[in-house]
């Protein structure tokens, strides 16, 4: 899943990254306003992470209204060193989903993050399910019919989010904006290249392959 991070204090911004990324996020940071804005109303994320008071044009408030002007649907939690009820609220009402006080724990950024994804109907289980193929979202483990098997991170993280769009035929584009940052080093074969991974693992062996080319556009994953 990809996250995007609006944050002007580089200590956290680095902290927030490395620590999203050993949970096999992808990261992009944005480290002012204006930034952040273009990033947040042109790139496709999963969730955004918004420092409220962040520096430019656009603060954090005003950046997640823009989101909802444009019908950017993507779950917002805000981070401030305001805590009030009416800061909350006025955060709140301006379209995010969750507040989050600094300073604060990681391992509760971390849990909030995970409940941001779980919202919609699609997400609300920790275990994904495909036929016989189960991906635990906490414990990291893939099984298919009772059999372990051991992923890279990227690994993971591609077959996560087909997971989270089975029966959905996904571009190689779509993938990309979703499955590796902003400033990854892509080749144009990359997706290629992990799906024959993944099929390796996942399908090598079993009578039934779950992992489907769809000529002319990408991938899906279905029983």
């Amino acid at each position: 899943m990809r996250v995007l991070i609006i944050e002007d204090e580089h200590k956290i911004a680095r902290a927030l990254k490395r620590v999203l990324e050993q949970e096999t996020f992808a990261v992009d940071v944005a480290y002012d306003g204006d930034e952040g804005y273009a990033m947040a109303t042109t790139e496709p994320y999963d969730v955004a992470i918004i420092d409220r008071m962040v520096p430019g044009e656009y603060d954090g408030i005003a950046i997640i209204r823009a989101m909802r002007d444009k019908k950017i649907h993507t779950p917002v939690l805000i981070l401030s060193a305001l805590g009030g009820v009416n800061d909350r609220t006025s955060g709140l009402d301006a379209g995010a989903d969750d507040y989050l006080v600094k300073p604060f724990a990681l391992e509760e950024l971390l849990a909030r993050v995970r409940a941001l994804l779980r919202r919609p109907t699609e997400q609300q289980s920790t275990v994904l399910e495909v036929g016989d193929l189960k991906l635990n979202t906490l414990t990291y483990s893939v099984e298919r019919d009772g059999r372990r098997i051991n992923l890279t991170s990227k690994e993971f993280a591609l077959l996560e989010y087909l997971m989270r769009n089975q029966g959905r035929p996904l571009s190689k584009d779509v993938i990309i904006s979703h499955v590796w940052d902003y400033d990854a080093d892509i080749l144009p074969n990359t997706v290629e290249v992990y799906i024959k991974y993944l099929r390796n693992k996942i399908d090598k062996g079993f009578v039934q392959p779950l992992i489907r080319t769809v000529r002319g556009f990408g991938y899906k994953i279905e029983a």
